[in-house]
């Protein structure tokens, strides 16, 4: 047995990892005969492999997390502290970094005043569709349960996640599903023409529109939550078209839904706002959150409420079932928010939602410039430092190229030395978009090298 490795020689690591370790979201039959990637260092923008091959990361961690880049002694060093002082206890409890990042994360997020703390998106996402269920119980005798989810929309990877999750490939050979979580269609104006009914003009206010149509047909009496992602991350990288999220909040206004935000994505600045919802006006009842809350320093997540919610908890001391009878383990750890607070630190003072949005809009200029030059690029979405391109074989069509296609563009890039995300095992036929979230700190350099080396791999792609 090795208790420590040689840094220069890092052969046994390698090979342990292949004899022990389940890679996520990985079919591990080709490293029989292949090496898995090991990261072994972070800086800024960059991280190195086993093999000290240099990439820019722009994807944030491979899945859209290190929002303040890599190396962050200040994180790490307010972790370390923490962690001396008391690591660990119980969530019935409080903590002083637990107290003090509330108070910091509400002030972000006016009509919002409730913070449960929790370790991952999936999870938060769970508790949410609980509080929903026991409201239900609490206060329409279970009738008002269904959960409204959109299609294309990701929510987590627990079997109730998957259940309101609108990415039927991530669902395959998982069920039987969670009952009560009713699909409602997706607002992705490229692919309007897909959608029965769908008008060439205010599309946004249609798509709408069909989440009220799927209310008045399961009984608005019977509907307790809609839960939808501000911008589709997974799904495709979809921005809501215009008149979309007005016409949203009036639904779930008239018929008394509450509305559940799914920022795990979008969420502490990826778009150049603190939080999605906020580019659109939206006030939820409930918002969720988890990657890039402390960038991956350690793990946190977050389900957010108004005092409204949290009153519904409280309202009967008599009655022994009236609170939020609910724990999540890890959700007591210290590490979490300490780092949540240093890392929204380092947000404010380096101005990151200033640099997210001017980085974006250059990102999103050369991207449209790319499709100027690209005819299988058929289509160009993002929000801040969240952009996405969506391939086709023909743009009059619109018939999306192969998943072998895009498997090779993203080859090409990481053999650049650039580390691009691509739609993966989500919708059946339509895994034909590149997805890109550089670190919020991206630079115009990087911004540029990015979208040249896109340029170089789908030129290669499609020579």
């Amino acid at each position: 047995m090795h208790d420590t490795f040689n840094e220069n020689d890092i052969s046994h690591v390698v090979e342990t990892d292949k004899a022990h370790i389940w890679h996520h979201l990985s079919q591990h039959k080709p490293y029989e005969t292949t090496d898995p990637r090991i990261i072994i260092e972070g800086k800024g923008m960059r991280v190195w492999d086993q093999k000290g091959k240099e990439h820019l990361d722009a994807v944030s961690g491979g899945v859209w997390t290190v929002n303040v880049g890599y190396g962050r002694e200040s994180i790490a060093n307010a972790i370390r502290d923490q962690l001396v002082r008391i690591n660990y206890f119980a969530g019935s409890a409080g903590s002083i970094p637990g107290s003090l990042f509330a108070e910091k994360l509400i002030g972000k997020m006016p009509g919002l005043s409730r913070v449960y703390y929790l370790n991952t998106g999936s999870e938060a996402n769970e508790k949410a569709f609980k509080m929903v269920r026991q409201i239900a119980h609490k206060r329409y005798g279970g009738k008002k349960h269904k959960i409204l989810y959109r299609d294309r929309d990701y929510h987590g990877t627990t079997i109730a996640c998957l259940s309101a999750g609108g990415q039927d490939e991530r669902n395959v050979q998982y069920g039987p599903l969670t009952p009560g979580f009713v699909r409602v269609p997706h607002c992705l104006e490229y692919r309007k023409h897909e959608l029965d009914g769908a008008p060439d003009e205010n599309f946004g206010e249609w798509a709408a529109e069909q989440i009220e149509q799927v209310v008045l047909r399961e009984g608005p009496d019977t509907v307790g939550a809609l839960c939808l992602e501000p911008v589709t991350a997974g799904g495709g990288v979809i921005t809501p078209p215009e008149g979309y999220w007005q016409k949203v909040q009036d639904i779930c206004d008239r018929y008394d839904i509450l509305l559940h935000i799914d920022e795990v994505v979008c969420g502490v600045g990826r778009t150049g706002e603190w939080f999605g919802y906020q580019q659109y006006g939206v006030k939820p009842d409930m918002v969720t959150m988890a990657k890039g809350v402390a960038s991956g320093y350690a793990a946190i997540a977050c389900l957010v409420t108004t005092e409204e919610i949290f009153n519904m908890f409280k309202d009967d001391p008599t009655d022994k079932l009236n609170y939020f009878r609910d724990i999540s383990t890890f959700g007591g750890c210290t590490s979490g928010p300490v780092a949540a607070l240093e890392n929204m630190r380092i947000i404010e003072d380096e101005g990151l939602l200033a640099n997210t949005k001017a980085m974006g809009a250059r990102m999103m200029d050369n991207l449209n410039a790319l499709m100027d030059k690209h005819a299988e690029i058929g289509d160009v979405r993002g929000k801040g430092l969240f952009c996405g391109l969506e391939l086709v074989e023909d743009r009059g069509t619109k018939e999306p190229v192969s998943e072998a296609h895009i498997a090779a563009i993203v080859g090409d890039c990481a053999a650049q030395g650039v580390i691009i995300g691509a739609s993966n095992r989500s919708i059946p036929g339509r895994n034909n978009c590149l997805c890109f979230s550089p670190a919020l700190i991206a630079t115009a350099d990087d911004i540029d090298h990015i979208t040249d080396t896109v340029d170089k791999a789908i030129s290669k792609a499609f020579a």
